[in-house]
């Protein structure tokens, strides 16, 4: 009976030891660890090359670079030649990053590879090693939809930033509602929403705004959607529509100048005095748009170009008819860009803000005729551009359903001191 408990115990023990031993020899092989993955860029092994990343400085051209780095210039000379069909080596921009993929065991690493990066996204490949080869590649895109929502206390920019998105979403819904909206005239209190997609590398770096499918701005109590449609998907038309299908368009923009850049610093005044001239009455039959030096001007809609010259206090002007009732007129530019009998589109550049003529600072005097009369372009019925095709307007009408149903459902996110008030609020009652 004793020599079976011994053994019974005996046993457990063996049993507990090689269990103990087991567990031990699994925690050592967890302390293993994986090796670390190859890492890859460009398409390639980083691990086999040594590589050199920097980005371009001032002075720096190709030839220079790659010398620096011991490659000869009769290479230099094939590598330009043999690649110029596929990239021109001479527009390579200070700040851009370059990558040299260099040998290894070799005391000079020499370059077999140059891969340029002209912005986050797209990228040139130099080969070199044996014979000489050039492509171009995109890294690839991941595309984020998102909402967001906000309401004007100051600027658009100021709301914009307030919710941490990038101010490419300004301009671009500047350029949504160029028309239709006074971007100058914000009110306090205009709310926004938008649906709008966001570009990633690897899931996780941000490189851009894609584009904005949706957008309701309340302006003034009046609201304003905008919806993204393709009228051609051969020729990749897009534009923005109303929720009843109306074009978002006019035949006039609002302003000669892209509205991130500028401010209205003097609008159209018939009564207006002026302490130069004794504060007498000096009508101005202009608006004036303040914007630095070198701002491109652009014309408000498609005309001819009837005047280019420079003369007297308009300093150097371009004038533009557009039509039987329609002629615009742009004073103070710093250069003209076209001349009279030019056929000018909608958003073409045709002249850069400057000081000439007489003018206190740098800005562009744009001025409205109608039916050969001036008069202030804010308060024109403008006409609409063309509306959309009668056989898409069902389909579109469709399309937009869902997206204004999204839309509505936004909330409206605050500015944080509303937010905190609300609260103090709820904490006095």
């Amino acid at each position: 009976m004793r020599i079976g408990k011994i053994l019974l115990i005996t046993l457990l023990l063996i049993g507990f030891n090689a269990c103990k031993e087991a567990k031990k020899e699994t925690q050592e092989i967890a302390k293993i660890e994986a090796p670390a993955p190859d890492p890859m860029e460009f398409g390639f092994h980083l691990n086999d090359y040594v590589v050199v990343k920097d980005t371009v400085r001032n002075g720096d051209t190709f030839g220079k670079i790659l010398e620096k780095n011991h490659v000869g210039y009769g290479t230099v000379f094939n590598i330009v030649e043999k690649t110029k069909d596929t990239f021109d080596v001479s527009r390579i921009g200070v700040g851009k990053p370059y990558t040299l993929l260099c040998t290894k065991g070799d005391s000079l690493q020499r370059p077999e590879c140059f891969i340029y990066q002209p912005n986050s996204i797209d990228y040139v490949v130099i080969k070199f090693k044996d014979s000489i080869n050039a492509y171009k590649e995109s890294k690839p895109v991941k595309i984020v939809e998102r909402e967001t929502s906000g309401v004007i206390t100051s600027s658009l920019s100021g709301a914009i930033d307030e919710a941490g998105l990038s101010q490419r979403l300004v301009g671009d819904m500047s350029d949504i509602y160029a028309w239709t909206i006074d971007f100058f005239r914000l009110q306090k209190g205009d709310e926004y929403k938008l649906v709008f997609t966001e570009k990633y590398i690897n899931d996780t770096t941000f490189v851009g705004i894609e584009k904005i499918k949706a957008a309701y701005f309340k302006h003034n109590g009046e609201p304003f959607y905008a919806f993204e449609f393709e009228t051609d998907s051969v020729k990749q038309i897009v534009d923005y529509y109303d929720e009843k299908a109306k074009n978002l368009r006019r035949a006039f923009l609002k302003a000669p100048v892209v509205f991130k850049n500028v401010r209205i610093s003097s609008r159209y005044n018939l009564r207006r005095r002026i302490k130069l001239y004794g504060n007498r009455i000096r009508p101005h039959k202009g608006t004036d748009f303040a914007a630095p030096i070198g701002t491109p001007i652009i014309s408000t809609a498609n005309g001819v170009v009837v005047e280019s010259a420079r003369r007297g206090g308009n300093g150097n002007y371009v004038k533009v008819k557009h039509n039987s009732t329609y002629t615009t007129q742009y004073l103070h530019m710093k250069k003209r860009k076209v001349k009279v009998g030019e056929f000018v589109k909608q958003g073409d550049v045709i002249g850069w803000v400057g000081m000439t003529g007489n003018t206190s600072g740098p800005h562009v005097c744009y001025r409205f005729w109608k039916n050969g009369k001036q008069v202030d372009p804010f308060k024109q019925k403008l006409p609409d551009a063309d509306p959309i095709d009668a056989k898409l307007k069902e389909s579109y009408l469709e399309f937009i359903k869902p997206l204004k149903t999204r839309i509505d459902g936004i909330e409206i996110q605050l500015p944080q001191e509303e937010i905190k008030e609300e609260e103090a609020i709820t904490v006095i009652n």
